[in-house]
This record gives C-alpha cells, sequence and structure tokens, in this order.
C-alpha cells in the first residue's frame, strides 16, 4: 500500500458482501485497504461487469455442457448455487481523482488476476522497486528483473529487460530480415504458461554500405514478458509444498556497429521468486 500512496494512489475492492463479512475477511487475511460493499450488486452491474456466466449457470440453461464448460473458466469450479448470484467478472479499474476511468485491466479466468506492479508497469507508472540482475556484453547492458518479488498461482506478472546498447551500436527489432532478430525465450515448464512478449516501437536504421533500411534498437529499451503460474487444481497439486518459483530463458540478439556485424549471441537468464500460498477460502455468509 505505501508503495501505492508513494504514487499519489488509494487502492479499494468491491463485493456484493455485506460490511459485517467484509470486515471478518479483512481481520482474518490482514487486509488494510477499504473493502466496500455492493449490496445487491448495484455497482457492479453499473459498471457492465456482472457475470453474466454465473447468471445463465443459475438459469434454465445451467446444465447445458458450453454453460458448465464456462462457468469452470469465468465463475467457479464448484458446484453451482445462489452465491453465485451478483458476482461480478474480476478486474480492475483505474480511476482518477474525478472518478473518470482511465484504465482496466480484466481477467481470461477467475482464478488470475493481474498484480499491482505489472499493471503500474503497463501503466508507464514507474519501475518496479525489486532488485535486478546486471548483465554486461560487449555489445549491450542488461537489467533484468520480475515485477513481483514474491507471486501467488494465478498471479499475472511480468519479467522485464532494460536493454541499453553499447554507443554506436544497434540490435535488430522485429520485422528485420537477413539478420537474428532480438528475440526473448522463456523455458516451458509444467503449469507456467508464458505470454507473447512485448516489443517495444523500433526505429529504421539506413546502412549504407549495403544501401538497406532496417528495422533496429540503438537506444535503450525494455522488453516485457508477463507470466502466469496457473491456479487449475492439477497446478495447485503440482506446486503444493513449494516456496520459490524459478523461471530460465535466453536472450539472443544480433549487434552490429556502423562498420561491423557481429556474430548472434545467446544470454542465458533466470529469476527466482518466492511463491506465497494461493488462498481458496471465501468470506463466509451470514447465517
Amino acid at each position: 500500500m505505501q508503495g501505492l500512496r508513494d504514487k499519489g494512489l488509494g487502492l479499494a475492492a468491491i463485493s456484493y458482501d455485506s460490511t459485517e463479512i467484509l470486515a471478518a475477511y479483512s481481520k482474518q487475511h490482514g487486509i488494510t485497504f477499504p473493502l466496500l460493499s455492493d449490496p445487491g450488486s448495484a455497482t457492479i452491474k453499473s459498471y457492465g461487469i456482472l457475470n453474466t456466466v454465473a447468471e445463465e449457470a443459475l438459469g434454465p440453461n445451467g446444465k447445458d455442457p458450453a454453460v458448465v464448460a464456462d462457468t469452470k473458466v469465468y465463475a467457479t469450479a464448484l458446484n453451482v448455487s445462489e452465491r453465485l448470484r451478483g458476482i461480478p467478472f474480476p478486474g480492475t479499474f483505474i480511476l482518477d481523482r474525478q472518478g473518470r476511468v482511465t484504465a482496466r485491466f480484466f481477467e481470461d479466468f477467475f482464478r488470475e488476476r493481474n498484480t499491482v506492479s505489472s499493471m503500474m508497469l503497463k501503466l508507464g507508472a514507474g519501475r518496479p522497486s525489486v532488485p535486478g540482475t546486471q548483465i554486461s556484453t560487449d555489445h549491450l547492458e542488461i537489467k533484468t528483473y520480475p515485477t513481483d518479488a514474491s507471486v501467488a498461482l494465478g498471479n499475472r506478472f511480468a519479467l522485464v529487460l532494460d536493454v541499453t546498447p553499447r554507443p554506436r551500436m544497434h540490435v535488430y527489432a522485429p520485422g528485420a530480415t537477413g539478420y537474428r532478430v532480438i528475440g526473448l525465450t522463456i523455458a516451458p515448464q509444467p503449469f507456467v504458461r508464458v505470454l507473447p512478449a512485448r516489443y517495444p516501437a523500433s526505429e529504421i536504421y539506413f546502412f549504407k554500405p549495403l544501401n538497406e533500411r532496417v528495422p533496429v534498437y540503438q537506444k535503450p529499451f525494455t522488453l516485457i514478458q508477463e507470466v502466469i503460474p496457473e491456479a487449475t487444481e492439477e497446478a495447485q497439486a503440482a506446486f503444493r509444498g513449494k516456496d520459490s518459483l524459478t523461471l530460465s530463458g535466453t536472450l539472443e540478439y544480433q549487434a552490429c556497429d556502423d562498420k561491423l556485424c557481429f556474430n548472434p549471441a545467446t544470454i542465458p537468464l533466470s529469476w527466482q521468486l518466492a511463491l506465497r500460498p494461493y488462498v481458496t477460502e471465501r468470506p463466509l455468509r451470514q447465517p
């Protein structure tokens, strides 16, 4: 919370549970930010995020195989009950001081959530304070770090590479042909989903000796690779008893200066994060 306050941001969560249930849940889990009660899901409906899959599962088509399959992705892995009525699609809205929505982040699976640090990174609201690893090559200076020092199953976080080419050096960007384009690859492992890496906009470099124009990076740039340790029942069983998550990968590139092109290079990378327990219990309903 203090990190958000330092950026001039606040945090609040909205639930359709009663104030009594939310107060007990906050006390149980040590939650210090406001949990706001939305009786009858009035705010949820006004924002247009009422979970229509849950509503359909409670209706006459609830036994339809397609509805059952959607329910397990967008609502619950448990038996369908009236407890689901009124829940939202999970997501996060970013509001300005006038209450206007400036950004939003929604999930593809009800057990997954963007971490605050990864959202701030995507919004350009500053770099995370997680310590990084510095790597130096003949062509590049690289600092790499995760957005979060610790994650839980279902957290959508990012691996970040801040790359600075050395003076008069450039590397080839996506779209270049005839050269080894820079590429970040994460080694696959069970129950860890790797999303497509995000590459920034490049610039066109004119290489006079060959009279060619190619997309390159020659100024500092950042690569962002989002990762999700899955929170399915199978993933929970596989990660049970583990207190860390290790990811490995490689950065491949080819660098040139204004006269010479160097051999393609491959840089090994690794990141280790603490793995927090996955919380599954719900707030208790009032008797």
